[in-house]
Parts: C-alpha cells; structure tokens; sequence
C-alpha cells in the first residue's frame, strides 16, 4: 500500500513519536510519505514533504487559502505516486490548532482522497480554544488509541465499521543492568504542561522518605503552559523545595531514568499514557495517579496498578471555599459557553456539593493557586502534614511497595508483550486493509462529545481554567 501521513509539525512530542512509529513499523511491506506544515528538529528517516498551510496557526508566517493548501497536498502526493496514495492518515484532525484545517480535509475528501483521521486530543476535553465550529469531516474511518475514546465516538454516531482502536506502541529502554546505578532522585518524566498537575508532584516530594530530589524533565512549549511553569519554579525557590526543572535539557533522557529511584506521575488527564507504560521496561517502579479511564485498557493486558491512588484528598477548610466555588463556577460556564452549551444552575451546584462532601477535595480539582495555598499550609505545620497522611494513607510511604521486584517483572513482561513493535505492525495493517475495503456512512454528533467530556462531577480548573492564578 502506499500510505501518506499528515500532521501539523514533526517537533519532538508525542503524537509526532507516534507518527514516527507508525512510518516505521509499515515501511518494510509499504511505501510511505509524510506531509508537514514544521520539518523535524531531529533526523526523520522518511520521505518528507513540506507544506507551509499545513502549519499551525501560531507558527505560520502567512495566511494559506484552504484550496491552496488542498491542491499542494495532492500535488505532492500525485509527485511521489502517479495514480496518487491508497490512504492518507491524518493526524488530530479535531483540534483547531489550524483554523483551515477541517476545511482542507473536506476538500481532500471531495477529490477522492480516502481519509483516515486518527484522534489523540479531543478540544472537548478540556481545550475549548480549539474547538471548531463546524462539523468535523464525515463518511470516513476514524482511528482512537483507547477504548474510553472508542465507545464516546461509537455514542456520538460513529459505527464499529467505521472505527478503529490502535494503541500506541512502546519504544522499551535498552540497558545494561551496570547502567541502573539509582541516585537521590525521583523523576517526573514529561513535559511540564498544565495537565500533567505539577503542583501535586511538588506536593508529593514533601513526602518522599529517604531525602530524595523530585525531577522534572522538560518545560513546556505554550505561553499559558510556560507561564504557571515559570511560576512554580519561582514557587519552588522561594520555599527552598528539594525540586529540580529542566533536567531532559542537559541529561540523557534514558541516563535520568535509570538514575532514578523510581518514577511518578500525577497527571489528570491523558490521551494514551505512555508514562504508565515506560518505566516498567527499564526496570523502574511508576508511583503516582492512577487514570481509571486509561489504565483500565492496560489492567485488562495483566499490568498491575493496584499500588497507584485514584484521588488526593485536601481538606477543603484550607482553601477558601466560597472564593473556590465562585471560580469555579464561572469556568463551568464559561466553558459551556465556549462550546455552546448550557447547564443547569442546580446541577453545578450539586455537583460541587459532590465534589467536596465530607469536607474534601481532591487536588487535581484545583488550580495552581490553590495548590499552593495546600502546599504552604503543609509547610507551616506539621500538624497539618499528619492529617493529610490520615486522609491518604499512602502518602506515609511513597514508592515503597511490598513484592516490588515482582511487581516491575510482572509489568514489564506485561508491556513488552502488548505494547511491541510487531503487535503494532499488524493492528495498523489490519486497520488499512478494512479502511481499503469498507465505505462507510458516518457522522459525529459535535454536541455528544461535549455533554461526554465536559463533566461537571469532576471538573478539574487546574485542566479547564486559562486565567491567572
């Protein structure tokens, strides 16, 4: 088959590791090419063609007329394949990250291109801003990497002919067992976006038992990202926090890793979650938050999360409450707004209730503001270090597990078997060879995956919110 792929830029990240594989793992029984708006900031084996248009909004020099851009599309692919591709897959095809491109795609579709549009991120889950107002393409397959994102869609219209599950694969730590020397150091593995709940993983270093140094590895790219970024580091100095930043910018990644007394995550949110996956191939223990909806894909393959928490409990005394709710609040409905929704009044308020009955809160609700405030009052007095550890026992002991030896040989034997490159290979051909065969009739309903994601019971403004705090 001859498959082309499409996605806004090839800066390293997470859905271009992906493209990446992908191109990989076919290339040995088909031809490939990949379309750009940003070349790579490091060597990419495939063919790749430059399409400025493809770009995003915020890195392009210059408007690009949708036509324009439709046309140097397929006269690319028309330069490479004379009868032009038999797919081309494209990449979060949802997120407004370029205002033309759902435009683009339609006029793709209109001159014969079979589509194949692969969703990471939806903008209904939590990224209002790059939500787009029209329909999103339809009479083509879509491709998930969960199976929470399969059964939303399946409920938003689209049908099991239609759409495809494939989970990412991993890319397994090569080491020798000299090389997994641990110092004090505990590592937070990612780029520091919102989402991934810095605050918590600060909150959690207060706790550490044997004096260890949190580490966190990249900074983030966007300014609302770089800006709370920024802060906490500022955060992290005036309080003379055992936490370092940056730390991927001047260490080898895999050196960080097995360096590491273990790893944690506290993120809120994610599309895969290759962070619950990694660690275990390099023989590292993962502490942390447990994502229910994502894990439960993993848990099904044998991996073992009985050792992660679900929720961090706070006492909700220790923030002002009534200024919290009216904050809250305002970013449900300013939410709503964005995707042109409206909720009732009451059911906002029974779901705060909800969310803090029995006089708590879970951190991941709260917005950097607030989790400074909890933070500072940890600081303060231990007492209040005491009561935190009574609300969650496992604060008492982070990282320390009983059978961990069994535990990482359990996951990682678990993960290299599910997650591998040859596993990868055939979910994808297989996935090609049913887009190839089937045509499918099939539209998303834009107002079900609103009502799906925008949850008020656990609405989160750490995820939600982009104003100052």
């Amino acid at each position: 088959m001859k498959i082309a792929f499409i996605h806004y830029h090839l800066k390293t990240g997470g859905v271009t590791t992906v493209l990446k594989q992908q191109a990989e793992a076919i290339s040995d029984s088909n031809d490939v090419l990949v379309l750009t708006g940003e070349l790579p900031e490091s060597p990419f084996w495939a063919d790749i063609r430059y399409i400025p248009g493809l770009a995003y909004d915020s890195f392009a020099e210059k408007t690009h007329a949708p036509d324009d851009v439709a046309e140097a599309i397929i006269k690319t692919i028309l330069s490479k394949w004379k009868n032009g591709c038999d797919i081309l897959h494209v990449h979060n095809p949802t997120l407004a990250k370029n205002k033309n491109f759902l435009k683009i795609l339609k006029l793709l579709k209109k001159n014969n291109i079979r589509l194949f549009l692969q969703i990471h991120d939806f903008a209904e889950d939590g990224r209002p801003l790059l939500y787009f107002p029209d329909e999103y393409v339809s009479d083509c397959h879509y491709g998930v990497i969960n199976s929470r994102d399969y059964q939303v869609l399946l409920n938003a219209g689209l049908q099991k002919e239609g759409l495809h599950i494939i989970p990412n694969t991993i890319t397994p730590f090569d080491f020798k067992y000299e090389d997994t020397t641990t110092e004090k150091r505990v590592l937070y593995p990612i780029r520091a976006l919102r989402r991934k709940n810095i605050g918590e993983a600060i909150l959690l270093s207060l706790f550490f038992k044997n004096e260890e140094t949190l580490a966190i590895t990249l900074p983030p790219n966007s300014a609302p990202d770089i800006k709370k970024y920024r802060a906490w580091k500022e955060f992290v100095k005036e309080k003379n926090l055992k936490v370092v930043f940056d730390e991927g910018l001047t260490n080898e990644f895999k050196a960080l890793v097995l360096a590491s007394n273990f790893l944690i995550t506290t993120s809120i949110s994610e599309g895969f979650g290759f962070s619950f996956l990694e660690p275990w191939t390099a023989k590292k223990l993962l502490w942390g938050r447990k994502l229910t909806p994502i894990c439960r894909d993993f848990e099904k393959n044998g991996i073992n999360f009985d050792h992660l928490y679900t929720h961090l409990l706070v006492p909700v005394e220790w923030i002002d409450k009534t200024i919290f709710y009216e904050k809250w609040k305002s970013c449900i409905i300013k939410s709503c707004e964005r995707f042109n929704v409206r909720l009732d009044q009451e059911k906002i308020y029974n779901a705060f209730e909800k969310m803090t009955q029995n006089g708590t809160i879970d951190l991941g609700l709260l917005d950097e503001s607030f989790q400074k405030q909890i933070i500072n009052r940890l600081l303060s007095d231990k007492k209040n270090t005491n009561r935190l550890v009574r609300l969650n026992p496992f604060l008492a002991h982070p990282g320390d597990i009983a059978d961990r030896e069994n535990l990482i040989q359990n996951n990682m034997h678990a993960v290299l078997n599910h997650y591998n490159k040859a596993r990868y290979r055939e979910t994808l051909s297989a996935t090609y060879a049913r887009v190839l065969k089937d045509t499918v009739r099939q539209r998303i309903d834009k107002s079900f995956l609103v009502k799906a994601f925008l949850n008020p019971d656990a609405f989160s403004l750490l995820k939600w919110s982009d104003n100052d705090g």
